[in-house]
This record gives C-alpha cells, structure tokens and sequence, in this order.
C-alpha cells in the first residue's frame, strides 16, 4: 500500500488553524510538507495551552508529519533561498493579509515565472478582493456574515457560539484541499499551474445550502427556529430529567411512526409531518414533556437498539471514548519522533482508502528542526 499523495511537495506559509488544517490533511495523505516559520514571532498555536510532551497539543496534531523551517522572511537571503528552492515545490499554501506576500517577493505571478507548474493557494477571512479584503476578522465573524449564524439558535436567545470553527475549517482547510487537489488534477492537462483564492466567508457560505437555496428562490426569508432544520419542527434537541439531551430527527413517515410508538404519544404520528405551526408546536411539547421524565441512560438504553434516528448528545471525551469511535477508529497513537516508540494520542485522518494508506510518522516538530 501507498499513499495517495506520495510525490507532492508542499510549502508551507500559513499560521494558526486553516492553512495547518488543510496542510496536516495533505501530509496525512502522503505530501511532503515543509512548514515555514517565523524565528522571532511563533505561530500562537504553539503557544496556546494545553500541553503535553514538552509542547501544546494542538501544534502536536496540526503539524504531524510536516517539516519545520525557522526563516525570516524579512530577510532578502531567505526569500532568494526560497526562490531558488521554488522549482522543487508542487504547492504553495499560505495565510496572509492580501498583499503581503507581493511585498515580500513571494507572490503567485513572481513565483510562476520561476516554476510555471506552482499551484498557490491563499487563505484569507475576506477574499483577495472586495471592500472587505483587508479586515481583520476570526471564525466568529465570518460565520455571523454567511447567515449562519443568524439562521441558527433561538429567537429569544440569539445565535449560539460554536465549539468549533466552523468557517475556519469546512471553510478554509477543506475548500483549500479540494481547491489544491483540482488544480493538480488540471495540472495534468495543462502542464500549468495556478492560483487559488480561498475565502473563508465565500466557502462557509455555501454550507448554508438548502435554506441559501430556498432563500434564493424567493421562498418566504427564514430566521430561527422558522424552517424545518433550525427548530420549527421536532427535529431538535431535547432535554433529559437530569439535564443532558438527546437528538430527535425521525423525520422519515417510518420513523416518525417508530418514534411515536416508542414514547407512546400518537399524536407524534398524527401531527409530526403537519406544516401548520400549531401542531408542529404540539408536537414539539409533547416531545419535550416525555423525554424529561426519563434520564439519559434511560433514555439512551430504550432507543440503543430502535432505528428511528434518535442518538444522545455525547460530550467531547465521551465521544472520544465510544464503541462508534473504536469502531471507526477516530483515534490514533502518533510517535513523538520518527522512529520512537512514546506516542500521543490524536484525532486519525477520517479518510478511508481500499487501498492507499494513510501515515502518522510523528507529532508537530520543534521550531527550526530541518532545512528547507
């Protein structure tokens, strides 16, 4: 077995999460990654907590498998170093403001006249153009500007803050992946590469999918808690007698029957499917009454072996730790070295090949620990 990648050479310039994202994704599939970093100003993904083996758990995990380079890039020798060094590489990823790298001789149309063949791809919140283009901004802002957020939540409690980064991620680390792997594709055709523009805010967007489509149609504007997959239906989270929740989407007529018959509210049956506010209201109540007069385990033991798309709301180290998660084997022990036998254990790439494999050589590395 193989992996996928093997034989593409990635640099790259990016910082905290989405270009690293994207970039681990990359290296897990068989891309040799060099990571360029700054020796005077460290990527804070370093230095955020928490730690173990000497150094923070997220820089462990986004940097596996990658080579790290310490080189200012203020000075002209390293960007001539990087010019002659251009021609090894398929890809060139990184995460500046606009302009910044045109400034310091390392923009796409500099680097293509030296290795036509480059795939440049560059992450940003706002996109290379536009009014916006050179705001600041962090995950938060551009999932409030996609009409994400404004389209989850409550009505009387606003949008919730996510634990996760949602535009960040399946916005900019994925779409830059999927951006990187056309272009290559193309790449074999041509013979050229190109430059890729990743929008963190562009991407997200397209996430909003059925209710963006909706809304673009001319279908009445939806807020919270006003479409079928926002909270005007069943489909919800509902709350257990000791304050955990479950997850209720038996939308299908079978399950929606199954459920009904489960709980023993037949009006579940009657009126779950109605689009008339009232009785999806009902509906919902009677829902929310049943399930708080029962725990979590209760309830997780009576819908363990019922197929009507019920599941309990797991906490992250829960999760981490089910049989669906050794089933699926979400978690892999990386060597904190090529070649040592002490690991750290980390989330595996979930993607699964027939017959490319997929490698964990070792953790994120200290700063400078290779050559370009």
């Amino acid at each position: 077995m193989d992996m996928a990648l093997k034989g593409l050479k990635v640099l790259d310039f990016s910082t905290l999460l989405p270009g690293p994202f994207a970039t681990m994704y990359l290296a897990d599939l068989g891309a040799e990654v060099i990571h360029i970093e700054s020796p005077t100003r460290p990527d804070l993904i370093r230095l955020m907590p928490p730690y173990a083996n000497g150094q923070a758990t997220a820089h462990s995990y986004l940097n596996r498998n990658k080579h790290a380079v310490a080189l200012d890039l203020k000075d002209p020798a390293n960007i001539e170093l990087i010019k002659s060094k251009i021609s090894d590489y398929d890809i060139v990823i990184e995460q500046f403001r606009p302009g910044v790298m045109q400034r310091l001789g390392l923009d796409y149309q500099t680097l293509s006249e030296i290795n036509p063949r480059l795939i440049y791809c560059s992450i940003t919140g706002y996109g290379q153009t536009g009014g916006y283009q050179n705001k600041a901004g962090h995950d938060i802002n551009y999932v409030a500007l996609s009409g994400i957020a404004g389209h989850s939540g409550r009505q009387h409690s606003g949008p919730p803050p996510m634990g996760i980064q949602i535009a960040d991620i399946a916005g900019g680390s994925l779409h830059s992946v999927i951006g990187i792997l056309a272009a290559v594709i193309e790449r074999q055709r041509s013979g050229l590469g190109q430059y890729i523009d990743i929008s963190m805010t562009d991407c997200v967007v397209g996430l909003s999918s059925m209710a963006a489509a909706a809304s673009l149609a001319g279908q009445e504007k939806q807020g919270p808690e006003q479409s079928y997959l926002n909270g005007a239906t069943f489909y919800d989270y509902y709350e257990t007698q000791d304050g955990r929740y479950l997850s209720i989407g038996s939308l299908e007529p079978q399950f929606l029957h199954g459920l009904a018959q489960i709980l023993e509210l037949p009006i579940v049956a009657e009126k779950g499917a109605s689009l008339a506010t009232e009785d999806r209201q009902v509906v919902k109540q009677a829902i929310k009454d049943k399930i708080k007069t029962q725990d979590f385990a209760t309830w997780n033991t009576i819908f363990q072996q019922q197929d009507v798309c019920v599941e309990p709301v797991l906490k992250l180290d829960e999760a981490l730790d089910s049989q669906l998660a050794k089933d699926r084997a979400w978690v892999v022990s990386v060597p904190l070295q090529e070649g040592s036998t002490k690991s750290e254990q980390q989330l595996a790439c979930p993607i699964k090949f027939s017959r490319s494999k997929i490698r964990y050589e070792f953790i994120g590395k200290p700063l400078g620990f290779d050559s370009l």
